[in-house]
């Protein structure tokens, strides 16, 4: 019974840090910046603390195993209990973290030394909570006490509600409560762990003798290879694994999409892999020895390769059948081994498992930033997978699978055998970029960037994504704006580079224009998409700046005339919200030169989407327009917003064409549709449409908030029943 509690414990346990974590690394990307590599240091802390709280934990038991009147059972509640206290303390310590930064002016995303400062700045907030959360496990062993696979309990029950942790904010709680009341929710449950540990502590421990053990024959204590060696493979399994993580994302992006769900899938598969692995060693090894198992090490690197299969979109798959085959496999052999390892190495001793296990995670924190910082950036995703796969091989001839009672000769062959299968999935499977009709491929720590096409049906996409084609719509968003000022503009600032487009149309105003771009292969192909985009780079007129663009606005204190943001479809990609919150536009608002105009452009989601985003708009701007895309310009849809603090002049097409520089009205009718300038603002000015109107779309949506993301997380309101929907929406707004 006292083993069935401990189960419940780190179930639930598994399932608050997976929230806690996910939650915590939104609220980072709001005030450190959407990238891959502050994504993979961000896992990198969280894995640290944990590794560190294991290992330090572990050893004051050892030195200490009885404080008085501070039993292990009591320490592992005051270690929950501050767990749950950081679900008050982060959100805080994240708006400081956001004040800190605005004074740290002269860093930029392309700065590596932003990375490191990040990093330090992450690290004094989220290491000490990460750190209880990792004394959890010696902590629970000290106080099961005489079980030799009492890691393999905790890790199996951990696993467990990791997996339904990884589900519950992507499609349920964020959705009702928002992000801090998701983190007040999962601060209950800790609480609720507290009081049962402190209860149960109360109680005197009894001995627990055979209700886990293993048979005799099982072996756990018969290590048939050193520690060292079982260290070495903790580390390394750790280490692709989490590295390879960080490869999947990008792999399968092109399938599964760039929304919230689709990172949740990922996350969800690899720990429902794990916990399966898991599971089976449980019951496996009951029978069977540590050394027998063969099957495990001979399958494992050609397991983390058939992604590459999976992923070859020659190969038509369902995309949730995909990730399922791609990813259960390899995952599943980790979620076996480690267990495992850990129980061979400590067999129930709570520091050597701290130990342990610290191993395996010092392997977690490296791998995400090797796969981020180096293998992506050169090697590309399919090349990646390869060079990680690669030492898993090794592990037959290292590991002998039968307590030395397989030959040399046999080793050998298998080790033949999986290699054949390794080159096969190696050299005879494509990846998206290799059947996609590409003509240049850039790849950086951020993203895999195509520029394909000619004339105008060239494409700019991102990790398998379409971002942007070439249309006046984007013209229109520089001309349309600029023209509608009261006062001759001087000075532009451009969200999201893009195809260049919107920042050479402000180019040919002859004004300055920044750009700010995120991934920082986007303005190396501004000359494919236009010829002059390379002379243009060099105008002293030109900045383009390699940041977030949020952040950029938090940091700068120059004042722009017009502020012109064009957010990467679809409105759904995780992050996005970021660029139309209410929190944004103050952000906004405060970069604007008097009588200056915003513009934004929301781009094709439904009526809750735009009602909140309209509502947050004219939430911080007083004066608010809105229009539809031109009339004939091609593919288009959605509303661009014209904001200020200021009213916006009434003015005629004729009175707008008649403000633009030659160039400037060349530029407009490059593509077309109209032949004069006059006639293209008519066409413009004809797509007016009321933003209260808009707002009315949905009554009950609210203004989009960082808290609140309406955009990204919409999973009750697409498929819910219409009646619970309704339901679960009014609960929400009682509770939010």
């Amino acid at each position: 019974m006292r083993l069935r509690w401990f189960f419940l414990f780190f179930f639930l346990s598994g399932l608050c840090s997976v929230l806690y974590e996910v939650v915590w690394l939104r609220l980072g990307m709001a005030h450190f910046g959407v990238t891959t590599p502050l994504i993979s240091i961000f896992l990198s802390i969280f894995m640290a603390g944990l590794g560190i709280g294991s290992w330090g934990f572990g050893r004051l038991l050892r030195a200490r195993p009885n404080i008085p009147g501070l039993p292990p059972l009591r320490m592992y509640a005051l270690a929950e209990l501050v767990i749950g206290i950081s679900a008050f303390v982060v959100p805080g310590e994240m708006d400081w973290a956001r004040r800190f930064l605005e004074t740290s002016a002269g860093f930029s995303l392309s700065n590596s030394h932003y990375y490191l400062f990040a990093g330090w700045l992450l690290a004094v907030l989220l290491l000490p909570w990460c750190i209880a959360m990792g004394a959890t496990f010696p902590l629970a062993m000290g106080a099961i006490r005489n079980q030799t696979r009492s890691f393999s309990l905790l890790y199996l029950a951990n696993v467990l509600g990791a997996v339904l942790g990884a589900l519950l904010p992507a499609f349920i709680l964020v959705e009702l409560f928002g992000f801090r009341a998701t983190l007040r929710v999962t601060a209950s449950l800790n609480f609720l762990i507290t009081a049962l540990a402190l209860v149960l502590s109360r109680h005197p421990e009894p001995q627990i003798t055979a209700l886990d053990e293993p048979t005799a024959s099982a072996g756990v204590r018969a290590l048939p290879v050193s520690a060292r060696t079982i260290l070495g493979v903790l580390f390394l399994t750790g280490f692709v694994s989490m590295a390879m993580e960080v490869v999947w994302i990008r792999k399968f992006t092109p399938f599964l999409g760039t929304n919230i769900y689709a990172f949740a899938l990922v996350l969800a598969t690899y720990l429902a892999g794990t916990f399966l692995g898991s599971q089976a060693y449980r019951h496996w090894s009951r029978g069977h020895a540590f050394h027998q198992a063969s099957l495990v090490w001979i399958l494992l690197g050609v397991s983390g390769l058939i992604p590459l299969l999976l992923s070859d979109p020659r190969v038509h798959v369902q995309y949730q059948l995909r990730i399922i085959f791609a990813l259960v496999p390899f995952t599943a052999l980790v979620g076996y081994l480690t267990p495992m390892l850990v129980d061979s190495f400590s067999r129930g001793d709570p520091q050597l498992a701290g130990s342990a296990y610290a191993v395996n995670v010092v392997g977690c924190i490296l791998g995400p930033l090797v796969s981020g910082f180096w293998l992506l950036p050169y090697m590309g995703e399919h090349w990646s997978l390869v060079a990680l796969s690669a030492p898993l091989f090794a592990l037959i001839w290292f590991i002998r699978p039968a307590a030395g009672t397989a030959p040399a000769s046999a080793r050998l062959r298998w080790l033949a055998e999986t290699a054949i299968v390794g080159v096969l999935l190696t050299f005879f499977t494509a990846d998206f970029e290799d059947v996609f009709p590409s003509v240049i491929v850039r790849r950086d720590y951020t993203a895999t960037i195509i520029a394909s096409g000619t004339g105008m049906q060239k494409l700019l996409v991102m990790n398998g994504q379409n971002l942007t084609i070439l249309t006046p719509i984007t013209k229109m968003m520089a001309h349309f704006t600029l023209a509608s000022l009261d006062h001759k503009p001087q000075s532009v600032l451009v969200i999201c580079f893009g195809m260049g487009t919107t920042h050479r149309s402000v180019l040919s105003w002859g004004i300055r224009s920044t750009a700010v771009e995120l991934l920082p292969s986007v303005p190396g192909v501004f000359g494919y998409f236009h010829a002059d985009g390379p002379e243009l780079l060099r105008s002293p007129r030109s900045q383009v700046v390699i940041d977030d663009g949020r952040m950029f606005l938090e940091k700068s204190h120059e004042q722009y005339d017009a502020i012109i943001v064009d957010p990467p479809p679809p409105i759904f990609a995780a992050g996005v919200s970021l660029l139309y919150s209410q929190e944004f536009y103050e952000l906004a608002k405060k970069r604007l030169a008097p009588n200056g105009i915003m513009q934004q452009w929301f781009f094709a989601g439904d009526a809750t989407d735009l009602a909140a985003i309209t509502q947050a708009i004219r939430n911080v701007f007083p004066y608010v327009r809105a229009y539809g895309p031109i009339a004939s310009a091609g593919p288009g849809t959605g509303v661009h917003f014209l904001a200020s603090m200021s009213p916006i002049p009434e003015l005629t097409a004729a009175e707008l064409a008649a403000k633009l520089p030659q160039r400037a009205a060349e530029d407009m009718l490059e593509w077309g549709p109209a032949s004069t300038a006059e006639q293209q603002f008519q066409l413009q000015l004809d797509q007016r449409m009321r933003p209260e109107a808009l707002a009315a779309l949905d009554p009950h949506a609210g203004a989009l908030h960082d808290d609140k993301p309406v955009n990204e997380y919409r999973y009750l309101r697409s498929q819910a029943p219409a009646a619970m929907r309704q339901a679960m929406f009014a609960i929400s707004a009682r509770l939010h």
